[in-house]
């Protein structure tokens, strides 16, 4: 994390900055707060995030009583230097209502609510990640992890088959319902190795660059 890009922030005329807060691993929008000079420091410094409270008129550290903290993972400022994105990995939930994010009050412009793709794996991500941890009885998350890797191999390969077959026949339904199988069968799996959603993301990313460089060599 570049620690110079304090130096570039520009804070309003109170000394605040608008500080949008997003799921590093699902792009979630958790929460919007402010933050003056102290809390960027304390943030950079402790790799957990700090905001200015206006209300009560101090430092706060997010998740100091409630436990809920967020470890930062990169920090962003926009085009013109006046609101930043701090991504974080967030432990339990970022709204004090109990609610994962503060934006959970929605309305859709469709006449069928909808949440974004990322929303949903997110939201799939965290549940697997809370069954593996509780493991609850009569789940079928936790009948996975307890069987252990080669039942979610298993799984995984009767689902790319069912997925294969449904590709040859015209029924989208189907179609849709066998990858939503075998998406939520590879979330498991992830879950059982220990790899992120973003690690899957820099691992695109790092190709997708390879391939450019490799293109202006052309």
């Amino acid at each position: 994390m570049r620690t110079d890009i304090m130096s570039r922030m520009k804070f309003d005329a109170d000394g605040l900055i608008p500080a949008v807060v997003q799921d590093f691993e699902s792009g979630a929008v958790l929460m919007l707060a402010f933050m003056n000079e102290e809390s960027v420091k304390k943030t950079l410094e402790t790799g957990e995030t700090h905001f200015w409270s206006r209300s009560r008129g101090q430092l706060w550290h997010k998740g100091e009583t409630s436990g809920n903290t967020q470890r930062v993972r990169r920090i962003s400022i926009d085009c013109d230097s006046d609101a930043v994105l701090v991504q974080v990995d967030q432990e339990g939930n970022a709204c004090h209502t109990g609610e994962y994010s503060c934006f959970f009050n929605t309305s859709s412009l469709e006449k069928k609510e909808t949440r974004s793709f990322w929303q949903v794996i997110g939201s799939l991500v965290r549940v697997i990640e809370k069954r593996k941890k509780e493991q609850p009885a009569d789940s079928y998350t936790t009948h996975l992890f307890q069987s252990g890797i080669d039942t979610v191999l298993k799984k995984i390969g009767e689902e790319s088959a069912e997925t294969i077959i449904a590709a040859k026949n015209s029924n989208k339904a189907e179609f849709e319902w066998e990858v939503a199988d075998l998406v939520y069968h590879l979330l498991v799996l992830l879950s059982m190795k220990g790899v992120g959603l973003s690690d899957i993301a820099s691992e695109l990313d790092r190709r997708t660059a390879k391939r450019s460089r490799d293109v202006k060599r052309e």
